[in-house]
């Protein structure tokens, strides 16, 4: 295993500390990762453009917004055809109640974790999206009583 250089163990500390709190200064950041601000302000754009920051974003309590109904839902495809997937994908991606959408193995191709106003607002986009789509055979959904753990940050 290769050892750590220093701009190695210095973009660990930017990017845990940017984890933890994505509004800091970039003089604090600097501080924490013990580096010039100069220097951390380099080290950061040089993480947004190598990709490795991919965005800055807020955290919002769905329930504060009025986004109670949470589930996972596993859906099967009913033909592994390039254009059913394709669509299948394209037609996911462009949908808000779809906060995540993973191809896994197993009895589901894929698991979406869907978060929406009410149960009204589930069935509307059961019967309006997904059970119109081209190519879906199976979808179950199992709703998430409570969510016990939520982490957005990586360690690095």
């Amino acid at each position: 295993m290769a050892e750590k250089t220093e701009f190695q163990v210095a973009d660990r500390q930017i990017l845990n500390a940017l984890q933890e709190d994505g509004r800091i200064s970039n003089q604090d950041l600097a501080e924490r990762a013990n580096m010039s601000a100069s220097a951390c302000w380099r080290r950061v754009k040089a993480l947004e453009e190598g990709g490795v920051i991919e965005r800055y974003t807020a955290l919002v309590d769905p329930e504060a917004v009025g986004l109670s109904f949470h589930a996972m839902v596993h859906v099967v495809l009913s033909r592994h055809q390039a254009g059913h997937v394709e669509n299948f994908i394209s037609a996911v991606m462009t949908r808000p109640e779809v906060l995540d959408c993973f191809a896994t193995t197993g009895d589901a191709d894929y698991h979406l974790r869907i978060r929406c106003r009410d149960l009204a607002a589930y069935n509307e986009f059961l019967e309006e999206f997904m059970f119109a789509l081209e190519g879906v055979s199976t979808v179950k959904t199992n709703l998430i009583l409570r969510q016990l753990k939520h982490e957005t940050r990586l360690v690095v």
